[in-house]
């Protein structure tokens, strides 16, 4: 245990608030937002920086006596919960980033830091059960607790998370802080060795420099009718309609299966003034019917649909015009395999982009001038 020197609580407290306000801002929280999170993201954000700051603290107990007398008492919880938060300061922050990314359920992150401050008193009672004396029965039971409050904690969030569409994990976080512009986050693929130079603002959405080419091309090629199936939160629909309100004429029609992502989607095309160029549409793209010729379409939908609707949506597509397919990586194989099938068997003619999730720009081949 530390004792109540006032040295020591301050150097933990002034190395927790420094990490604390280096989390914020790598994950944009002005203090309004991190106020409007829920407990358990908050605890989620003080993980790493309790870690650090205990780790701090024990080693602002420990190491002057030991510099001073040439003794280090290896057999002790002090050290050990020094060693331990040492350690599992980076993993968190770690962690944390992947949960900027939206790979991680909220409270994960508290779970871990209880099993780690639970785990400190039970390897002591292990390393060294002379040194807790009378205290052992007390530092099992707060042991005990800990390690049991950190289970159920797991046992609570992952299944549901695991179990959820992804899409929807991403809304429930975009709720509670707004999206930012961080690096991209998809692995490294022999086509793109080098994602990180691309960037992101979700594990879902489009690239923002693939977002910044769909744009382009509405502006370069307009297409009268663009077709998008998968809204998701609405960044391409919005790039898509930006192009055709620059060229003046256009309109994008967007699909999205679910009610509550494209609730979310509407009201960005509202807030940005977009809403007359879109049609949104709360339906599957393989049972959707679209009237007249398809001059642009933009398939970004669920990937095991995504040969099946292009199948469906090609004979329809103006043979200038132009089908561009995103999530077409080889670390996507489904997509590019699809699509690779589909210039097999003569239906189109591809090129492939070596971005992070991969583009496959396209046109029919029957018919083609």
């Amino acid at each position: 245990m530390i004792p109540p020197s006032p040295l020591v609580w301050l150097a933990g407290l002034l190395a927790a608030a420094l990490l604390l306000f280096f989390e914020l801002r790598r994950r944009r929280l002005p203090l309004p937002a991190f106020r409007r999170l829920s407990v358990v993201a908050k605890l989620d954000l003080v993980a790493a920086p309790l870690a650090a700051g205990y780790a701090v603290s024990l080693a602002v107990l420990l190491f002057p006596g030991a510099w001073a007398t040439g003794f280090l008492p290896l057999r002790s919880s002090a050290l050990l919960g020094f060693v331990l938060c040492a350690v599992f300061t980076p993993v968190f922050w770690s962690e944390g980033k992947k949960q900027i990314q939206f790979q991680r359920p909220v409270g994960i992150l508290f779970a871990e830091w209880l099993f780690l401050m639970g785990a400190i008193p039970a390897l002591s009672l292990l390393i060294a059960p002379r040194a807790s004396g009378r205290f052992s029965a007390l530092f099992a039971g707060y042991a005990a607790a800990l390690l049991l409050s950190a289970v159920l904690l797991i046992a609570v969030i992952v299944p549901p998370f695991m179990k959820k569409y992804e899409g929807l994990r991403i809304l429930e976080r975009v709720g509670e802080n707004e999206q930012f512009v961080q690096p991209e986050y998809t692995p490294a693929t022999p086509e793109c060795p080098h994602p990180e130079m691309w960037h992101m603002l979700d594990s879902q959405s489009t690239e923002v420099e693939v977002l910044d080419l769909l744009k382009s091309l509405v502006v370069a090629l307009k297409p009268q009718l663009i077709v998008e199936t998968g809204t998701f939160l609405g960044h391409g629909t919005t790039r898509l309609a930006e192009g055709a309100r620059e060229n003046g004429f256009g309109k994008v029609i967007t699909i999205e299966f679910d009610p509550a992502i494209r609730q979310r989607a509407l009201g960005r095309f509202e807030l940005l003034g977009l809403s007359s160029w879109i049609e949104s549409r709360l339906e599957s793209s393989l049972d959707t019917v679209i009237d007249g010729t398809i001059d642009f379409l933009f398939s970004d939908s669920h990937l095991a649909n995504r040969e099946a609707e292009i199948r469906r949506l090609l004979q329809q597509l103006d043979p200038r015009g132009v089908l561009v397919i995103h999530d077409a990586s080889s670390h996507f194989k489904l997509v590019r395999e699809a699509a690779l099938r589909l210039e097999a068997e003569g239906l189109i003619s591809t090129v492939l982009l070596s971005t992070p999730r991969g583009v496959v720009i396209a046109q029919r081949r029957e018919g083609r001038k």
